[in-house]
């Protein structure tokens, strides 16, 4: 499997940080996420060590996570700005540059400083590459799973048709469901002769 990291940027890219928005608030989903799991995502995304998330730590990233669902929920670029625009209001504080003590390049920041807590770091690093994707692309950052059973968050690819599915695998199946569905009812329209 490919690294989720950018090879152009590494991790503090704009394409990197929104998919590991995405990775996070999928694995932020669950009731009770596992801290270690929640860890191996930040890993995959290349937060540096040591990462020795709490359960608190945790339960303050999962209510953060669901307000950024709100961004992937939106149908409308418009109403994805407007998510944005309260969530960068209430929950990030003023721009400044970081290059976290001259270890690693310098990079944007919105959260209070560089030792900020987990959930308002998520916040507002997630919040600032939804917003410049939205800017860039001028169309919804990503969507939420359109299968059924399914609560995947995904980022939008790029220019062409907008993406339903989070996965191939999603999108696969619900076809595989429509298509047994359509001739079952062609089956029960033949036998009303």
């Amino acid at each position: 499997m490919p690294s989720p990291i950018d090879d152009r940027s590494g991790p503090y890219s704009v394409q990197t940080t929104a998919r590991r928005t995405a990775a996070l608030v999928n694995a932020l989903a669950d009731d009770s996420p596992d801290p270690a799991g929640v860890a191996g995502v930040l890993r995959a995304y290349g937060e540096p060590e040591p990462l020795d998330l709490t359960a608190h730590d945790v339960a303050g990233m999962r209510a953060a996570a669901a307000l950024l669902r709100d961004v992937f929920a939106a149908e409308h670029i418009d109403e994805a700005a407007a998510v944005l625009n309260c969530l960068l209001r209430d929950h990030t504080g003023p721009l400044r540059l970081s290059s976290h003590g001259g270890g690693s390049p310098w990079h944007p920041h919105l959260d209070g400083d560089d030792d900020a807590p987990w959930d308002e770091w998520l916040i507002a690093s997630s919040c600032m590459a939804l917003a410049v994707l939205l800017w860039d692309r001028r169309r919804l950052p990503g969507g939420i799973c359109a299968a059924s059973g399914c609560r995947n968050v995904f980022l939008a690819q790029g220019a062409g048709q907008e993406r339903r599915y989070c996965s191939r695998r999603c999108a696969t199946r619900e076809r595989v469901a429509a298509h047994r569905r359509s001739r079952a009812a062609g089956r029960e329209g033949g036998n009303s002769h």
